[in-house]
């Protein structure tokens, strides 16, 4: 094989968003190696610049002709694109919001911020590969990058606790991960691409064996840690509680969205014939999720656990859209995926605002906190009522596509047990609000009583700030302007070469809107 058709085979141009964000990377480490410290906030948003000049790659990349590279092993679709965009923006938007709390924390700026871009470049690659060797290099990257990340607060013993159990627990994981996928490549003959697979294994009339579905199964458990799933969500909620606010952040959105970028592509590729083994395990993580997540979120008294098993019941919700598995669920997925960035870090913005105020993130503090901070409370109060579903927040409108995508797949059970839990959902984040607008002065807790003066002009605050006016424009308005981001969810859907079948029902459901909403 001579150069040129080697090179053609590589075709390393569909990775030109990952290497970007690796050059970012190395600049980073450079640059702090060489000027030390005084350049932390610099670094910060150096790294900004070359996370958003990744995701200009990716829109480039958009409908690329020729998306398969290294051999098979990296498949730069439309799917893959706008995954890698959720993980890319969720990046930056974090290392925005980390620039202010990692200082104050007393800890190195530029190694949080290498080991954020490391887990990024990782979740990238996940959102988009094809063998399971990249695949399980990429999950591995993200995932020891997390773990690092969660425990980089080395003076808090919570950030440690949280990091060991994160450690013992994501290993396990690995392990079972690992082991489906062995067995994958014992059974399809030593062939590792998904596709090549899929086929050995076609050939082979191996579709319906046991060893097949075990395969499937322990896959599955790796996955269902990777996107907090119950029963594989123990390590969530003191994660959630111990780990610096804006590595969580990150997790909750730029991990998730890998996880399950990761979910449909293996079941899609590699498990046609199991359609139904597969949509049943789902079916019961989504039902466990849903209402363990919100019926467990009911008892929180710290607001960090209290999203914790919010984020659980939200991969409940997503994977309604999993379980339809049709191109409309699929669509829906990336649909919610890409408001649920705005809204939950939105979120989270205004956590890591009241803790660095205040130094709690106790939810019984947040009493009366209209009075002292109205543009806190209001952005906390948006956020959490799009999480819940309110019209007309954008949280509302993902809702509406994911159940009606579970509706059309004749999901109805599942789609009433969403519909109840998000009743359910509601009720605790509207105590949080409720709490936050009380009017009596006696009614105002200590913490806020001594709430110190607002002001944006700190080192590092004006990042934050930038930051809850960004998410707390795009969680009002996404739900208005949802068919445009819809069609874009579609595209990544129906001009990808895994989902071959017709796509009248997306282009039915496209047409949902706040004008038509009303006719479901």
């Amino acid at each position: 094989m001579d150069f040129a058709n080697f090179a053609s085979q590589l075709n390393t141009g569909t990775i030109l968003p990952e290497g970007i964000v690796i050059i970012t990377l190395l600049g980073v480490l450079t640059i702090d190696l060489i000027v030390g410290s005084t350049s932390s906030r610099w670094i910060g948003y150096l790294a900004v610049t070359g996370l958003f000049a990744a995701i200009v790659a990716l829109y480039f990349q958009w409908d690329n002709t020729n998306p398969i590279s290294f051999g098979g092993s990296f498949n730069a679709d439309n799917f893959g694109i706008i995954f890698r965009g959720i993980v890319a923006l969720s990046a930056a938007i974090t290392v925005l919001i980390s620039i202010s709390y990692i200082e104050q924390s007393k800890t190195a700026l530029a190694e949080f911020i290498a080991l954020l871009l490391t887990a990024t470049v990782g979740g990238m690659f996940v959102s988009g590969a094809t063998d399971l060797v990249m695949i399980f290099i990429s999950l591995e990257t993200l995932s020891i990058s997390s773990y690092l990340m969660t425990g980089y607060t080395k003076g808090d013993n919570r950030s440690n606790e949280a990091a060991l159990k994160y450690l013992l627990i994501g290993a396990a994981s690995t392990g079972v991960f690992l082991y489906g996928v062995s067995l994958l490549y014992g059974l399809s003959g030593g062939k590792t691409q998904l596709d090549a697979i899929a086929y050995g294994i076609s050939n082979g009339h191996l579709g319906q064996s046991l060893a097949i579905v075990i395969a499937l199964v322990f896959m599955t458990a790796g996955i269902g840690f990777k996107i907090s799933a119950a029963p594989f969500h123990q390590w969530t909620p003191d994660v959630y509680e111990g780990a610096p606010t804006p590595v969580i952040a990150f997790l909750s959105v730029g991990s998730k969205a890998a996880g399950f970028a990761l979910a449909i592509r293996i079941l899609t590729n590699v498990f046609p014939s199991l359609v139904e083994e597969w949509e049943l395990v789902f079916t019961t993580l989504a039902v466990l999720s849903m209402i363990l997540g919100n019926v467990v979120a009911l008892a929180q008294t710290s607001m960090k656990r209290m999203l914790a098993y919010s984020s659980i019941a939200q991969a409940g919700f997503v994977m309604i859209g999993l379980v339809a598995g049709t191109e409309t669920g699929y669509a829906s997925m990336v649909f919610y995926l890409l408001v649920y960035l705005f809204m939950n870090l939105c979120a989270f913005t205004c956590v890591i605002l009241f803790s660095l105020r205040t130094g709690t993130d106790q939810i019984s503090e947040y009493s009366g906190l209209y009075q002292k901070d109205p543009t806190l409370t209001f952005g906390l109060s948006i956020s959490l009522l799009s999480l819940g579903g309110i019209p007309p927040l954008a949280g509302f409108f993902g809702k509406i596509y994911l159940f009606w995508a579970g509706w059309q797949a004749e999901l109805y059970g599942l789609v009433v047990l969403g519909l109840i839990t998000s009743v359910v959902s509601i009720y605790y984040y509207i105590r949080v609000v409720k709490m936050m607008v009380v009017k009596e002065p006696q009614e105002m807790s200590e913490v806020v009583k001594n709430y110190p003066k607002i002001t944006w002009n700190l080192p590092g605050f004006r990042p934050l700030q930038i930051v809850l006016i960004v998410t707390l424009i795009a969680t009002s308005i996404a739900g208005i302007l949802s068919n445009p981001l819809f069609t874009l969810a579609s595209n990544s859907i129906t001009h990808t070469s895994m989902f071959p079948n017709s796509m009248v029902e997306i282009t039915q459901l496209g047409g949902i809107g706040p004008s038509t909403t009303e006719e479901l």
